[in-house]
């Protein structure tokens, strides 16, 4: 497929995946107005308080019961999206049995780490009705600390087959880059990214010495050692300006922010609809309506901030690459092997793009390897 047709297909496949993305959410947010303002929500309380008179054996009913409801209305969409679409775009190594069984995973998955943060919010509706939102937030900052430490070891490996990267040349180079960030090289892994998708990719994961790159086999069978090394220079680039930690503070931050407006908002709703408390399960859904706005609010100032951080990391990697013109090779590939539409609409990249654009991102890549080369500024060494 040539240049034109490749981004003319990308273009409908961003269209594609955006349309049922928001549809999805449109659907799901409406749904739970439904349940907030129909009266479902007092049924449903209803019906679970049958069955138990304890709080969290009645809380885990409820939402045990919405759960189902919401999944088995997302079921069809996310299928064309995550399956269907995928497949027509020729994107896509899954069977159907491959994919259900990964959605499972991630459904159990989310079941165990979910359940117990579920309780623990429920706790704090009902002991502690005024301050909920205050202490739910730190919950949740030390739940991500956790969840940062154990997902490169216990979590990424229930989906993907991990192993030590056994590519001398590539590794020497790797670790010259982390010594120039100034931290130790706790491990590089490669992994069978191509059981699911022919798209490529690479990740800086894990907190402290769990710490890793894991690298898709899809970037290590396509792409030369200059461009994998950009690559992993642009990761090390999140390192160096210590975007993880940042990222966990202003998500944070946004998280205090935001839940300290919802209880707020949920204070007064509360005695506007005449329910009997922050912890009445049958006001729950109004709790979620009201987070459901917040986000969508707060996510685009989410998004800019990513996007500022991805610059920087392509500035560290265009200045310490050994060929800094890879880079911009790299961010082609990318785009061509991934879809990638390199010039999307300026407002759907504002409200729901934590990257730049593609073109922004070469330009800006040029635009720095122009200045190396007049002024003489980066390393060479």
């Amino acid at each position: 497929m040539n240049e034109p047709n490749r981004q003319q297909q990308a273009k409908k496949y961003e269209r594609v995946k955006l349309l049922l993305s928001v549809g999805q959410s449109v659907i799901s947010f409406l749904l739970m107005c439904v349940v907030a303002f129909g009266g479902y929500g007092e049924r449903l309380r209803d019906v679970v308080s049958a069955y138990s008179t304890n709080p969290y054996v009645r809380f885990l009913l409820f939402t045990a019961v919405l759960g189902i409801v919401f999944l088995l209305i997302d079921l069809p969409i996310s299928f064309i999206s995550g399956y269907q679409v995928e497949h027509r775009y020729e994107l896509s190594n899954q069977t159907v049995a491959g994919w259900l069984w990964e959605q499972t995973k991630a459904l159990l998955l989310g079941i165990v780490l979910l359940v117990p943060l579920l309780l623990i919010f429920y706790y704090l509706l009902l002991h502690a009705p005024q301050t909920w939102w205050l202490w739910t937030s730190l919950v949740l900052f030390f739940f991500t600390i956790v969840l940062g430490r154990i997902t490169p070891q216990l979590i990424l490996p229930l989906f993907y087959k991990f192993e030590p990267l056994d590519e001398p040349q590539l590794l020497e180079r790797m670790k010259n880059l982390a010594a120039k960030g100034g931290f130790e090289l706790e491990g590089v892994y490669q992994f069978d990214m191509s059981k699911t998708t022919k798209k490529a990719n690479a990740a800086f994961t894990g907190l402290g010495k769990s710490r890793r790159i894991i690298l898709g086999d899809t970037l290590l069978q396509n792409y030369s050692l200059d461009e994998i090394e950009t690559v992993f220079a642009h990761e090390v680039g999140h390192y160096v300006h210590k975007h993880l930690w940042w990222g966990l503070l202003s998500g944070t931050a946004a998280i205090f922010v935001e839940l300290y407006l919802a209880n707020a908002i949920y204070q007064w709703a509360l005695k506007i609809l005449h329910f009997t408390g922050p912890a009445d399960l049958a006001a729950l859904p109004l709790l979620s309506v009201i987070l459901s706005v917040l986000t969508l609010i707060f996510s685009p100032l989410t998004n800019m901030l990513a996007r500022r951080f991805e610059r920087q990391a392509d500035a560290y990697a265009v200045l310490h690459s050994a060929n800094p013109e890879a880079f911009i090779s790299a961010l082609e590939k990318l785009a061509e092997q991934n879809l990638t539409d390199r010039e999307p609409h300026p407002l759907v990249e504002f409200l729901f793009h934590a990257h730049p654009s593609l073109s922004s991102r070469v330009n800006s890549a040029r635009e720095l390897i122009a200045k190396i080369k007049n002024q003489g500024i980066g390393e060479k060494s």
